[in-house]
């Protein structure tokens, strides 16, 4: 059996290792699928998203926001956890294959890099008018955007009040 490093330091990819993985998956026909976010306390929430996001495709690549991306959308005290951490939570999922940092606020740069065949975003994106940046850079290069359903009342700023309030 392998042990949780050996995982952890297969799936958890640089930028470097990770576009030439890109290459052989497009050359194999495989459908990559991408979704990013901070995955700061880890929730049912997140493990929903992520298994609907790898049914889409045959690999799932995730962005995980940096730490200092983190602070600067979600505000100081975030991250809970350091990137390091989130990515090795990310990483013991069996639904996800690879996980990648990105250090800008929203993942136009990451994406026109992939360019994965689906980009997933959240049901609250859609239709409600919430700009999506990156929709040109996906819709630029083929790919399509599908958004995930989400579980009601689960989200990290909802966790951190809930703790909070009983203090």
């Amino acid at each position: 059996m392998m042990d949780n490093l050996s995982v952890y330091a297969k799936k958890v990819v640089s930028w470097d290792e990770l576009l030439p993985l890109r290459h052989q998956l497009r050359r194999e026909g495989r459908t990559v699928v991408w979704t990013n976010g901070c995955f700061d306390l880890f929730h049912a929430g997140h493990l929903r998203s992520l298994q609907a996001a790898r049914s889409l495709g045959d690999v799932l690549v995730v962005g995980l926001d940096s730490d200092d991306s983190v602070r600067q959308l979600k505000g100081p005290g975030r991250p809970i956890l350091p990137a390091a951490d989130r990515a090795e939570l990310l990483s013991g999922l069996a639904c996800v294959d690879y996980v990648v940092l990105f250090a800008e606020l929203t993942p136009e740069i990451s994406l026109a890099r992939l360019q994965p065949d689906i980009h997933c975003k959240g049901e609250d994106y859609g239709g409600s008018g919430k700009p999506i940046p990156e929709a040109e850079v996906v819709q630029r290069y083929g790919g399509r955007v599908v958004f995930l359903p989400l579980v009601a009342g689960i989200s990290t700023t909802e966790l951190i009040r809930r703790i909070q309030s009983l203090g």
